[in-house]
């Protein structure tokens, strides 16, 4: 039978014997350039170029709608002995929708599987990919340029936590969420004016399942067509760069669903994951966990990695479950775990590959960085690995977020009784690189919001949240905020409506929103406050003893001023008169915030202005203040220099 010549695949190839190399070792970082859809010109002819990784497939062809999704008209060709398909599709151009058909070798199977390494897909339920090209002009010069300098551990950072399709809603379309162009100016001026450095953004790669918020992902190369194309998104974070904002993205190399369309049993074999189901099911999630023992999933992982970088210009990435990664017994009851060589329950290969990850990233570009949301004692999470470490740049400081929202949730009058779980953070503080995060995980689930879990009335309960925002940011440690927290919301976060901003009509939640705004202010302007935020030479107790009245004080010190800044709590309704606080030295002692001010809805309890240290020693310090400490309220109190 003659074949129709629109039927044809054309013999061409972007691998190279390097590629082939690099990738079955596991060190190939850009099989996005690679591997996928390609566009592009072959003899004279426009068409695309597929190329998809299936060791044990029989036959692999392209379907779509250019060819009536018929299996048997663009058959790929393997690439020696590669596993990889390929070939060149004349007149199929962006915007045509297709996936594979994967015939594999065993048991007569086969499937129809989205691209892996798509860069664009059908917006969900549907589940193809997407022919696209990338082409875009940044006019991010700027950003780009100084963000080494804005991502010195010295430097601040403040985190505005975003999920895309709750942050704002369009009520009167029907409660749509607004695409990425349309959120790109709005959350571009609010977090500018709100002056957080950076968002970060709940996983906006590709994912069929909106109740996931992103974490079940299925295309690791594309940002959900949900809000638009991948120029859509690059949109925003240009707008966000052109703002001065950084952007974060959430990723999962974790785990993946178990979606017929995507990774899951890719050719008939277990190809991305463990054929052991003790290895291969997390039951905390009910997902599928890569084989980081594999050389190939290693380079289509960090290959994501360099992707969502090199693409999108993100500034870092928040590697989200570490623990379940690390962890060969995580979420799993002895019999239903196999242990390493050596018995133990660490899972080596996951180490190997987190190692590498960060040692590529970190190589590569040098002025971004990882994040590890980590939820163990594991040691040296985010320091170097040539000193022995998984090389992330920060981890979430989980044990603070635990311990502090259990005590804040306390009744005052019991407060005293748990002292501790405010003071022992600063035992490990300096242990890693720690970001004290108050994130969207604290807000679902029926935990509730942050200023419901608060006791007390409604002010005492506002007075609580904005008590409890005040120690995060006068704590070492970067920062980072889910939104809605901001302002105090009252609902628990639900992915499928827009936050409650009606609420800033009403002074309480109005005046949330302004003491964050001034804590950002505060913490990215005075150096004290985030210089040596990593460093335990910018930290010291004054007192953290006093459990009978639930006060705290410390002093924060920079590296470059000789500026200290006194941070005073009181975690109970009574205000403290003539309540003295021990200091290095003389002179005036400037009241640089105070979370009790009217302007916040407090109850204007303070120290007009600021107070002069008087030459009487408390705290084993030469000097001190005679302070009013306001109802469950904190002070910042900044002396300007000459200090010891």
């Amino acid at each position: 039978m003659k074949r129709d010549p629109a039927d044809t695949v054309t013999e061409f190839s972007l691998l190279s014997e390097d590629d082939l190399y690099l990738f079955n070792e596991g060190n190939h970082f850009h099989l996005h350039s690679k591997l996928g859809a390609h566009p592009r010109e072959v003899g004279g002819v426009r068409g695309t170029y597929f190329a998809v990784w299936a060791p044990d497939a029989d036959r692999v062809s392209v379907i779509g709608d250019f060819n009536s999704w018929d299996a048997h008209r663009h058959l790929l060709q393997m690439k020696d002995h590669s596993g990889i398909w390929e070939g060149f599709v004349p007149h199929v151009g962006p915007g045509s929708v297709y996936k594979y058909c994967v015939a594999s070798r065993y048991h007569g199977y086969s499937v129809d599987k989205a691209d892996p390494l798509a860069t664009y897909a059908e917006v969900p339920p549907r589940t193809g990919s997407v022919v696209w090209n990338l082409d875009y002009t940044w006019s991010d010069q700027e950003w780009m340029a100084a963000r080494a300098a804005r991502h010195e551990l010295s430097a601040p950072l403040s985190i505005y936590e975003v999920h895309l399709g709750s942050w704002m809603r369009v009520p009167e379309e029907g409660n749509r969420w607004l695409t990425y162009r349309e959120v790109a100016p709005k959350l571009a001026e609010y977090v500018t004016r709100m002056g957080f450095t950076h968002v970060e953004l709940l996983p906006v790669m590709e994912h069929p399942f909106a109740g996931s918020w992103g974490y079940q992902c299925t295309g690791y190369f594309a940002p959900t067509s949900r809000f638009g194309t991948p120029q859509d998104f690059m949109a925003l974070v240009d707008t966000l760069h052109q703002h001065g904002v950084g952007v974060i993205l959430d990723w999962v190399p974790s785990h993946f669903p178990a979606d017929e369309h995507a990774l899951a049993f890719f050719d008939g074999t277990h190809l991305y994951e463990h054929a052991d189901q003790r290895q291969r099911v997390q039951p905390e999630w009910n997902s599928t966990l890569f084989n980081y023992g594999r050389h190939e999933v290693r380079s289509f992982l960090i290959s994501s990695a360099f992707s969502w970088l090199e693409r999108f210009h993100a500034d870092g990435l928040r590697v989200d479950a570490v623990a379940s990664m690390l962890y060969l017994d995580y979420a799993r009851e002895p019999g239903e775990w196999i242990p390493n060589q050596y018995g133990g329950h660490e899972n080596l290969e996951a180490v190997g590959f987190v190692r590498r990850l960060n040692e590529a990233v970190y190589h590569s570009f040098p002025d971004v960085h990882t994040f590890a949301e980590e939820s163990t004692a594991w040691p040296m999470v985010s320091r170097p690995v040539h000193l022995g470490g998984l090389g992330f740049g920060l981890k979430w400081d989980l044990g603070w977020m635990h311990d502090t929202l259990l005590y804040m949730s306390k009744d005052p009058v019991h407060r005293r009784f748990h002292h501790n779980q405010l003071t022992f953070r600063m035992l490990y503080a300096f242990g890693e690189n720690f970001v004290n995060a108050l994130s969207h995980d604290e807000v679902v689930h029926g935990k509730g919001s942050l200023v419901g879990r608060m006791p007390g009335d409604v002010w005492q309960q506002f007075a609580n949240l904005r008590l409890l925002l005040g120690l995060m940011y006068a704590q070492p440690g970067k920062k980072l905020l889910f939104m809605g927290c901001e302002f105090g919301q009252w609902r628990e976060w639900d992915h499928e409506a827009s936050l409650d901003w009606h609420l800033l009509q009403e002074p309480p939640h109005a005046g949330t929103q302004a003491w964050v705004q001034d804590l950002n202010r505060a913490y990215r302007s005075e150096p004290v406050l985030h210089e040596l935020d990593v460093d335990p030479d910018g930290f010291e107790w004054v007192d953290c003893n006093d459990t009978e009245q639930s006060t705290l004080s410390f002093l924060r010190r920079g590296d470059t001023t000789e500026s200290i800044v006194l941070c005073v709590f009181n975690f109970t309704p009574v205000p403290r008169h003539n309540y003295r606080v021990g200091v290095p030295c003389g002179g005036y002692w400037r009241e640089i915030l105070n979370s009790d001010a009217k302007e916040y809805g407090g109850s204007g309890q303070g120290n007009l202005g600021g107070r002069e240290a008087a030459p009487l020693g408390v705290h084993g310090r030469p000097h001190s203040l005679n302070l009013t400490l306001p109802p469950l309220g904190v002070l910042f109190l900044k002396h300007d220099g000459g200090a010891p």
